[in-house]
């Protein structure tokens, strides 16, 4: 019987939970958890791709690149090189956890983590508008000295009040790199990791020449088009609620159990998703179904025992 292939894009309280100071502890206990609420999915015959967030991560390693360079002169590492670093480290986590969750139950499996490199369009819109803010804060005169040094870099002001933020664009993905060789360790059994953080987000500098740039790819609709260009049958969002609802954490709450493609649609134009929290995660959604993927399920881990748990979004 042929298995079958699972996307899972772990959202950001697999590592990191609200109130939290994201020690390492506190990170290895969260993705242990999340890594055993999977169990269900391999018992039911599911080879599985693992894609994760980066967010709290890539903003410390950015802080800690800063201090390096105020107090000790090291030279700052752009932004693709710091989500390299949170890409391993990352994988290294969930690596090593889920290799004890699968020892404490018997399990033989190989996982392999991938540094994934995505390929974006240098031409994209995004970047003419740039708006992911990432790094530490700057003060007003701290921002006029790095426009200065970097004179192609935006900033933003940020609305409480606590300094200036360097904002990056957040363009599509277009091509997932190793797409082929992820597909082929996952369907022979294996469990791999891969664009972690939404991926790497590089273009083509010149033909044949692929360089690095600064931007971020939303981590759910990297794993949606990984989950669409490998093949996958079904694809899982997790979050931090079990159902996607309409208006959420309001009297009037109503909690979706299976919608059509065209009604995630009809709900997104009305608005009733914020563009900070699931608005991404039901594009994502869309954006697998509509590209022949079976089924999107956007949920929280602990319900992945319940085999009807969150919301589905299926074809109309």
């Amino acid at each position: 019987m042929t298995k079958k292939l699972a996307v899972v894009a772990f959202g950001g309280n697999a590592l990191l939970r609200a109130g939290q100071c994201g020690t390492i502890d506190e990170q290895e206990a969260n993705v242990y958890q999340t890594c055993e609420s999977l169990l269900p999915l391999i018992e039911r015959g599911y080879n599985l791709v693992i894609g994760h967030g980066n967010g709290p991560q890539v903003g410390n390693i950015l802080l800690q690149v800063n201090a390096g360079e105020k107090m000790y002169g090291i030279p700052e590492m752009p932004l693709d090189v710091c989500g390299a670093y949170s890409q391993g480290f990352i994988g290294y986590i969930i690596e090593q956890q889920f290799m004890n969750v699968l020892a404490k139950h018997n399990i033989k499996k190989n996982i392999v983590t991938f540094v994934t490199q995505v390929l974006v369009d240098k031409n994209d819109p995004a970047f003419q508008n740039p708006t992911k803010p990432i790094g530490p804060y700057y003060t007003d005169e701290e921002v006029e000295k790095l426009k200065a040094k970097h004179p192609g870099d935006s900033f933003a002001k940020d609305p409480k009040g606590k300094g200036w933020r360097k904002v990056v664009a957040s363009p599509k993905p277009l091509w997932i790199n190793n797409k082929e060789l992820v597909e082929e360790l996952a369907r022979e059994g294996n469990i791999v990791i891969t664009v972690g953080g939404g991926g790497i987000p590089v273009f083509y500098v010149e033909p044949g020449k692929l360089q690095g740039i600064d931007a971020v790819i939303d981590k759910d609709l990297a794993s949606s088009m990984l989950a669409v260009q490998i093949k996958a049958d079904e694809f899982y969002i997790l979050t931090d609620v079990p159902k996607v609802c309409l208006n959420f954490n309001t009297p009037n709450e109503i909690r979706l159990d299976t919608i059509t493609i065209s009604e995630a649609k009809k709900y997104l134009a009305e608005g009733h998703f914020s563009e900070g929290s699931m608005a991404p995660k039901v594009r994502a959604a869309i954006n697998f179904v509509e590209n022949g993927g079976k089924v999107c399920v956007i949920t929280e881990a602990g319900q992945l025992h319940n085999p009807e748990a969150g919301t589905r979004i299926v074809n109309d």
